[in-house]
């Protein structure tokens, strides 16, 4: 059997599709905004159900974003959690919880960080709430009735921005802990409509961490999909 034919399109997705990866630790340079806006533009051709593009983005940055994790951390030490999708350790099977096992052995042993080591591990999960360093945050809203289907498009939205970034030489780090504090987050930005799905802290990624020369393992294609031809 031949292999796939590649076209100078199919190359290029290949190196931004595989090329993107998460970034846990920035440089402080802002990302210009001709640049934010022609990311943003670019997402914004996501595809939708019925074109509805059910989503609303509050981005932040400067003395905006200061406040918003300072606030962000706040609520963090009261417990003040308030997630507008439901989360759960039970929502994820047992092949699930051995992916993100391996993932954290890799995470927390870049950062020099135990197994056991509950506080170091809880003290830098707390640092995502200043959004890993990063110059700028993104916040997804999902609108309409914020129902599944609607939160599935701006799942599609996310991953058009994230690709988007990458193509622009930006770095960014999808996180699904800003999404445990939405009363929070609209609140310091003023949102009255739509539900908080995830955040995205993004700018430039600094090569000297560590943490960020971690690469994660994706499963099989056998294990995930199945063709019926």
């Amino acid at each position: 059997m031949s292999g796939p034919v590649s076209t100078e399109l199919s190359d290029s997705a290949e190196k931004l599709i595989r090329g993107r990866h998460a970034t846990r630790a920035f440089r402080p340079q802002a990302v210009p905004e001709e640049t934010l806006r022609a990311i943003f533009s670019l997402a914004g051709a996501a595809p939708s159900n019925s074109n509805a593009q059910p989503w609303r983005v509050e981005v932040v940055g400067g003395a905006r974003r200061e406040r918003l994790a300072d606030a962000l951390q706040a609520a963090h030490a009261q417990q003040r959690t308030s997630a507008d999708f439901p989360y759960s350790e039970g929502m994820y099977a047992p092949v699930h919880q051995e992916r993100r096992a391996a993932f954290g052995a890799d995470l927390y042993g870049a950062l020099g960080i135990g197994p056991d080591d509950h506080a170091a591990r809880a003290a830098y999960d707390a640092k995502g709430l200043r959004f890993y360093g990063a110059p700028h945050a993104a916040f997804l809203f999902v609108t309409g009735d914020g129902g599944a289907r609607m939160a599935a498009d701006v799942g599609a939205y996310l991953q058009t921005l994230l690709l988007a970034m990458t193509a622009y030489g930006v770095d960014s780090c999808p996180q699904g802990l800003l999404s445990f504090y939405g009363d929070t987050v609209r609140t310091e930005l003023g949102v009255t409509e739509g539900k908080l799905l995830v955040g995205v802290s993004f700018g430039y990624a600094d090569a000297s961490a560590p943490v960020n020369r971690v690469t994660n393992e994706r499963a099989a294609l056998e294990t995930t999909t199945t063709f019926h031809v």
